[in-house]
């Protein structure tokens, strides 16, 4: 299969200058213009390279988020910054590389033959097996997006890309990992980390949605007697909720 990459752009001359790039080298692509749809995406298929636009709202985010996937699926991470940005805020994001902007065709060019050896080819088949899903919180700061680490009959465990305030009903909805089924419920923090991880126990679920995810749960062989402990915060970084309940 050929390396693909996944742009979070909506600037015109950057995304033309982006695709001549990707046919000179023969690298699919997808284009995506907001934060919420790249992380999407990240989370349901496999991409080769990730190229960011760092003047778009929580780009920060969406490069933390791709840095949090597992090794085999982690992109090559790209940042693109005009005059007014700081290279440093890219870099402490996780990128991998930077992109100036307006983009040069040639310093396009050079720098993905650069890094193509780093790129792992993109593997449908396999990718659809390990999908992973993210499930999206409506915090009074505003709507968060996690990726889902663990999942039971009595709630979930998550990976923001910023450390998480505990609270208690909180609405959330999140995919089922490969189906196109939505869960929607609310729920109550257990625990938080420093690293933006986090468990959740479900205050709240329709009867629909219990179901399926009951369904879920059945056709992976999840153990009920396993539930409450994949939910636990990891013992290297205990924290107490005490404020929280």
């Amino acid at each position: 299969m050929k390396l693909n990459a996944l742009v979070m752009s909506r600037s015109h001359s950057s995304v033309r200058t982006l695709v001549a790039a990707f046919a000179e080298l023969g690298i699919e692509y997808q284009v995506s213009p907001s934060a919420s749809e790249s992380m999407e995406t990240l989370a349901t298929g496999y991409h080769s390279a990730l190229i960011v636009d760092f003047d778009l709202p929580h780009a920060i985010q969406v490069i933390k988020m791709a840095r949090m996937a597992s090794g085999k699926r982690r992109p090559v991470l790209f940042g693109m910054v005009g005059a007014g940005k700081s290279i440093g805020d890219v870099f402490q994001a996780g990128a991998n590389f930077v992109l100036y902007k307006p983009l040069d065709l040639q310093q396009v060019l050079h720098s993905l033959r650069a890094t193509q050896g780093f790129m792992r080819e993109d593997r449908r088949g396999s990718s659809r097996k390990k999908s992973e899903s993210l499930a999206y919180l409506q915090l009074s700061s505003g709507n968060t997006a996690a990726l889902v680490q663990d999942l039971t009959e009595q709630g979930i465990s998550i990976q923001a890309a910023e450390p998480l305030l505990p609270a208690r009903g909180v609405p959330l909805r999140f995919l089922l990992p490969g189906t196109t089924q939505v869960v929607h419920a609310t729920g109550d923090f257990i625990w938080v980390d420093a690293q933006g991880r986090a468990g959740l126990f479900f205050r709240d679920m329709a009867a629909a949605c219990r179901r399926d995810l009951q369904s879920w749960l059945k056709k992976r062989g999840v153990k009920s007697s396993d539930s409450v402990y994949a939910l636990l915060e990891p013992h290297d970084n205990r924290r107490a909720l005490a404020a929280a309940h």
